[in-house]
């Protein structure tokens, strides 16, 4: 084993420098733009963003105030199905119950239909963690470690499709619109697909690859909550079912906040409703499957349009008012000390 001292240096040699070498990127001699900030520069900066801000935030309030909106709250409506629910021994007995409205003015253009609930926190750790990215896109669906306990397997092992708390408490009221008409009753024409986002659809969420669905679900079991089997989600429509299914998609894009509203159908502007819904009297038919009362929350059904820049949400709007506004009453402030400063100096040179 050789001495620690022969790694030192000798006396008489040269120790090695650690500085950077004499060149200009090393010695920041680069050239480089040096902004000179004058009173002009910087006033004229906070005030050309007070006015785009404030012209981008009004424009934008204008156009969510412009959306056709119509909101009913159906959880007191639907009472005695909601009592039905609180009993989970009545899981396989099916609720409907009936909602009435007027539309005093048509709805013009395109017209979606949302579920809003109310009092749901989506956002705690363990509820946001509660799913299994690789059985989402069909890799492993008999998955059983995971951050999806307990609601991964039942007792006896057999594997829940799809696993975890998100996918478990999964919204299933069914929700159908009707139109009276002349004495006669016309259901609304809903489209259910085409509703989640496209990298969603195509990326996040796929099928495990089988000749048909029932046996690439074989061994598994569907949530406890669930009254149907993941690959019998849509009966209808057999390219709507297992994860790929746009309600479940939708719902597992969990929110932030404790109230919410997810896409749930799309008006199809065929027949009587080519321009949209027209004024008249409407009923929801509702099959009344999702409880909410035991932690007191709310269930709300909304008929909307968009604009473009989105939906009812003035939020961004606000935004950029107060930002706008802030950033002009900056430019007052810094104006107005500019002024005194000059005037005090004005003042001493004077004297």
């Amino acid at each position: 084993m050789k001495n620690k001292t022969s790694f030192l240096p000798r006396e008489g040699e040269a120790q090695p420098s650690r500085c950077p070498d004499n060149t200009a990127f090393k010695q920041q001699r680069l050239p480089a733009w040096k902004p000179q900030l004058t009173i002009a520069s910087v006033l004229s900066s906070f005030f050309l963003t007070g006015a785009f801000c404030l012209t981008v935030g009004v424009c934008l309030v204008l156009s969510a105030n412009s959306v056709r909106e119509i909101q009913i709250d159906y959880s007191d409506k639907c009472s005695d199905c909601s009592r039905l629910r609180e009993n989970s021994s009545n899981w396989n007995k099916e609720c409907h119950c009936s909602v009435n409205f007027t539309l005093k003015e048509a709805i013009l253009g395109d017209v979606f239909m949302y579920y809003g609930l109310q009092n749901f926190f989506q956002n705690h750790r363990r509820y946001v963690m509660s799913r299994s990215n690789a059985q989402l896109l069909g890799r492993n669906v008999h998955i059983q470690r995971s951050y999806c306990v307990p609601f991964s397997t039942y007792r006896n092992g057999t594997p829940m499709a799809p696993c975890g708390a998100i996918a478990n408490s999964m919204f299933n009221d069914t929700i159908d619109l009707f139109y009276s008409r002349n004495s006669s009753v016309i259901q609304v024409p809903l489209l259910k697909t085409g509703n989640s986002w496209w990298t969603d659809k195509n990326v996040k969420f796929r099928n495990p690859e089988s000749y048909n669905l029932s046996s690439a679900f074989a061994g598994t079991a569907r949530p406890p909550y669930w009254h149907k089997p993941v690959y019998l989600l849509d009966e209808e429509d057999e390219r709507n079912n297992g994860f790929v299914n746009d309600d479940f998609i939708i719902w597992m894009r969990v929110s932030a906040f404790s109230t919410f509203r997810n896409l749930y159908r799309r008006v199809s502007r065929v027949r009587h409703f080519t321009e949209g819904l027209p004024a008249g009297n409407y009923t929801f038919r509702i099959a009344y499957n999702f409880p909410v009362s035991r932690f007191k929350g709310r269930k709300h059904v909304i008929l909307s349009t968009v604009v473009w820049s989105g939906g009812s949400n003035p939020f961004l709007g606000i935004a950029y008012l107060v930002t706008g506004t802030a950033a002009t009453l900056t430019g007052f402030v810094i104006t107005g000390i500019h002024l005194k400063l000059r005037k005090k100096k004005t003042y001493f040179q004077k004297q």
